[in-house]
């Protein structure tokens, strides 16, 4: 750990704002030891109910963690495999895996500069990843009895966000295997 100082530059009151701003409602909020999370679920056009925890350090970061698929039963290389390529082809997210052995996918704002717009890209890239990447996941998710079907809301906040930061990913949102994928 750093003993340099930490500036307070990102308040748990300003993510709210930004949520509200952003037409995202969270369903739970936790506090602790200074660090505040909400949990916010968001569907995409295929990913239904991608459940996100946002965590403020609000010294540190911003950190947007998504538990991205159950635990992972499958020859465990094969899957490590698909999530190290994910790393090296998708932009500004990053694949890991949990202590539970669930996938995560994870995007990290530096505290010191974000704003509603950070978290809101984050968010959106968040659920393009998921949906670009659901055909490859969905045995996963079938397998810890996650669901799988479309989402019902066809303009739901996650959709939302999608559309409002497209411009800023059109790598994610290019149909796979065509133009600009």
């Amino acid at each position: 750990m750093s003993i340099a100082p930490r500036a307070e530059t990102c308040r748990p009151a300003d993510v709210e704002t930004w949520l509200g701003e952003l037409g995202v409602t969270p369903v739970e909020r936790s506090h602790r030891d200074g660090v505040t999370s909400w949990d916010i679920l968001l569907d995409g056009r295929r990913r239904a109910a991608l459940r996100i925890t946002l965590i403020l350090d609000p010294g540190l970061a911003l950190i947007c963690w998504c538990h991205f698929a159950p635990p992972v039963n499958d020859n465990f290389r094969k899957s490590y495999r698909k999530l190290l390529r994910w790393n090296d082809e998708l932009p500004f997210v990053k694949f890991s895996v949990g202590e539970d052995e669930r996938p995560l996918l994870l995007a990290e704002l530096p505290a010191a500069t974000v704003g509603r717009d950070d978290l809101g890209l984050a968010l959106a890239r968040q659920v393009a990843v998921a949906d670009r990447l659901h055909a490859d996941t969905v045995e996963w998710l079938k397998a810890g009895g996650w669901r799988t079907a479309p989402p019902a809301d066809p303009d739901g906040p996650g959709l939302r966000l999608v559309a409002r930061y497209s411009a800023s990913l059109a790598e994610l949102l290019a149909e796979p295997g065509g133009a600009g994928a």
